[in-house]
């Protein structure tokens, strides 16, 4: 039996798999096949009788490999699985703490809350110790007490500097004393409350320290400060620990994840071997080439280079847009191209750094009818902040929708509850008003009466507002307005949130684009009419949009996602997008000086190693970015991989930021420096454009008044104007829409 486990596995997999009684620790690459060595392992282990089931602790980082790996298991050796100890550190903690509820000081039959009951629970504390929750979140403050657990920290460990962060450690406390007084635990206190009994119950952890004789954990570079003081404490001097990982797949700092723990697994657990599993099943030659050259720039990284036995393969594309949308175009006329090939469509994955980028490509595939499914994600229309925003617009634009009302009458919060609620549907429903209709009547109840004027008087003002500007114009001053930006600045993960409602301001832009601002709709007798209501329009184009079903369960689809979401997934093209300095490396990874760029190539090489057979890489020279245009630089990534492997599908630009303001790209357009805006550059301060407008100028509008146009870009259709108007300030204008007067 163990001499057929170990067919058909390579040098380096034999050796991990047979490894005598001591630590060691595996650098996996990707496509390697690191779960077939770790279920060998435990199976070879268990088949030569070295250890019993119960001897055995396997960590993996999520349910679908636990489970993957039982199964394996389960096929390759005779053994009751269930005796071992394999699941997550979540599902492992839940074991152990279920069994020592006692020394954990927890009842027998205590609750494990999901996030959502944890930010139940912390709103119920700040209302009942009268906390602002404006000033303290309930999310920022779920995730202040998560952060601690996972660096080991109980409230009175907590270093506190200023006042803000003293009262968050005191509702810390208050959390605490509620959780522990209703006998429930959050998914982070499954893994202290377990650490603590280990640390404080000396013969409780020499019992595991000699039953677990062997601990194998998956992914080992993913794992943060806690999980790795934990797996110290349950490892006793006779465990022999099999750590597999890959520090260039390092790409969670942002949950924690400490790639160093690799570093310190040498340094704390002496492993005897450090064995590098090299050869990859994966992907051609040409992708691991790439991939390779790539990652040798980061510093401090264990080393391998990985190889493959199944030849060359083909070059990676490179393709440059002159915008993201001729971008998405290029992406969906290729894709078009391999399904005529006969590739599956779900072997096809367009990867993206922002969630706000699928907008466009998902825009082309919707107008292409190919269906496409966003893997770990909601599609742009289903997405909650954008489901806001379109609520908002479409009660400016029809203020007896009562889906809408419902969906925004209280977001962001603003003091109007249930009970409010319930008066008002009671109204209507008894007078056969609508909401809208019942709230102007006073129908809310005198609790709410002045939080739902000043909601009335918000729509109000909206539709006055925004009277006559062009559609883009009206959502960028709705998002302002209604205050959503502020609402999701205080989220942790609020950036996408932030970048999804900018990206609408470019979904308005571009319908408008398509239709010429001008939307037709047919009549009862079948014939069509021009309509002057590009917003109705527009509100109808994205419903259709959201609900189209086409990629519906069981269907293939074309696979769309962030490259986080892409790791442990393969397919045989994958697509690359929005390759520009800013974009991919992300802005943010720039500007942190903390590794940040590192973990940015990290991430780079995850998406480079999903492909299989064919790569994709691809970038726009101008992009509609946080409702402005960008006009970008390409991304030092392109440069790191060496141009024999590539193949330019579109002339290689020249460096950006090394060209002269008015020297045109390769490809013949008129663009500057990206960091001078073109219309600027082109028109200077006194000569005119085509546009008739020239930085400087004196302008009139019918809504704003006089100013004068202090900064522009873009070009053609897409140039932009800040004008600093006497009475109202400085407004950014679509000029195609502004109309504006020259004086």
């Amino acid at each position: 039996m163990s001499s057929k486990l170990l067919e058909n596995l390579n040098e380096p997999q034999l050796t991990a798999v047979t490894l005598p009684h001591t630590s060691a620790l595996i650098l996996a690459g990707a496509g390697s096949g690191k779960t077939r060595v770790l279920t060998t392992r435990i199976a070879w282990l268990l088949s030569t009788g070295q250890v019993s089931a119960s001897g055995v602790l396997a960590v993996t980082f999520t349910n679908k490999a636990a489970k993957e790996m039982v199964m394996r298991l389960s096929s390759m050796v005779p053994v009751n699985v269930r005796a071992m100890w394999i699941g997550t550190f979540h599902g492992l903690c839940n074991r152990f703490l279920r069994m020592h509820w006692r020394e954990a000081n927890l009842p027998q039959t205590f609750t494990i809350m999901d996030t959502q009951d944890q930010l139940s629970l912390i709103k119920r504390i700040l209302k009942a110790n009268n906390f602002d929750d404006e000033k303290f979140p309930p999310k920022q403050l779920m995730w202040f007490i998560s952060s601690a657990k996972e660096e080991g920290l109980r409230p009175n460990a907590v270093e506190a500097f200023d006042d803000f962060t003293r009262k968050q450690v005191e509702l810390y406390q208050l959390y605490e004393a509620t959780c522990q007084r209703e006998g429930v635990v959050d998914f982070s206190e499954l893994l202290l409350r377990s650490y603590e009994v280990l640390a404080q119950f000396e013969a409780l952890r020499e019992h595991y320290n000699a039953r677990f004789r062997h601990i194998l954990v998956d992914e080992f570079q993913d794992t943060n400060t806690l999980q790795y003081k934990w797996l110290r404490l349950l490892a006793g001097p006779h465990t022999a620990v099999l750590a597999v990982g890959d520090d260039d797949q390092s790409i969670y700092a942002f949950r924690g994840a400490k790639v160093a723990n690799m570093q310190r697994f040498e340094h704390d657990f002496a492993p005897t071997k450090i064995i590098k599993l090299e050869q990859n099943y994966r992907s051609h030659g040409s992708i691991l080439d790439a991939a390779n050259a790539l990652i040798r720039n980061n510093n401090g990284r264990l080393g391998k280079e990985l190889w493959t036995d199944q030849g060359h393969g083909e070059p990676i594309r490179v393709f440059q847009g002159y915008s993201d949308g001729e971008e998405a175009a290029h992406v969906i006329d290729t894709i078009k191209n391999a399904m005529n090939d006969g590739v599956p469509l779900d072997e096809i994955a367009i990867l993206y750094r922002s969630n706000a980028q699928s907008r466009m490509f998902e825009h082309g595939l919707f107008n292409a009818r190919i269906p496409y499914r966003v893997y770990g994600g909601l599609r742009f229309f289903e997405r909650a902040e954008i489901k806001h925003a379109m609520a908002y617009l479409r009660l400016v634009n029809n203020p007896d929708d009562d889906n809408a009302f419902l969906r925004v009458v209280n977001f962001p919060p603003r003091g109007i509850g249930a009970k409010s609620i319930e008066n008002l549907q009671q109204v209507s429903a008894s007078t056969g008003v609508t909401l809208w209709q019942a709230a102007c009547g006073g129908g809310a109840g005198s609790r709410a009466q002045v939080a739902m004027v000043q909601f009335i008087g918000l729509i109000e003002g909206i539709r006055i507002a925004t009277k006559g500007q062009p559609l883009p114009e009206i959502v960028r001053h709705l998002l302002d307005a209604s205050t959503l930006r502020t609402h999701y600045k205080a989220d942790k993960e609020g950036q996408d949130r932030i970048e999804n409602l900018d990206e609408l301001i470019n979904a308005a832009d571009t319908f408008l684009r398509e239709t010429g601002g001008v939307v037709q709709v047919e009549n009862l007798d079948g014939t069509m009419t021009d309509s002057d209501d590009p917003m109705s329009a527009f509100l109808a184009h994205a419903s259709l949009e959201s609900g189209d079903t086409q990629a519906l369960e069981g269907r293939t689809a074309i696979q769309m996602m962030t490259v986080h979401s892409a790791k442990g997934l393969e397919f045989d093209y994958v697509f690359i997008t929005g390759l520009e300095e800013g974009l991919f490396p992300h802005d943010n990874s720039l500007k942190n000086d903390d590794g940040g760029l590192e973990e940015e190539r990290r991430l780079m090489y995850v998406a480079i190693t999903r492909a299989r057979k064919r790569l994709h890489l691809t970038y726009a020279q101008m992009r509609m970015l946080h409702g402005q245009t960008r006009y970008n630089v390409p991304s030092r990534f392109l440069d790191e991989v060496p141009p024999e492997l590539l193949k330019w599908l579109s002339a290689k630009p020249r460096n950006l930021l090394a060209m002269e303001p008015n020297e045109p790209f390769a490809s013949g357009g008129n663009y500057g420096n990206p960091n001078v805006s073109a219309f600027a550059a082109s028109i200077g301060s006194h000569t005119r454009n085509d546009s008739g407008f020239r930085i400087g100028q004196q302008v009139s509008h019918a809504k704003f008044g006089q100013g004068v146009i202090i900064n522009a870009d873009g070009s053609g259709k897409n140039i932009q104007v800040e004008v600093n108007f006497t009475d109202h300030g400085i407004k950014r204008l679509a000029l195609e829409y502004a109309k504006l007067t020259a004086m």
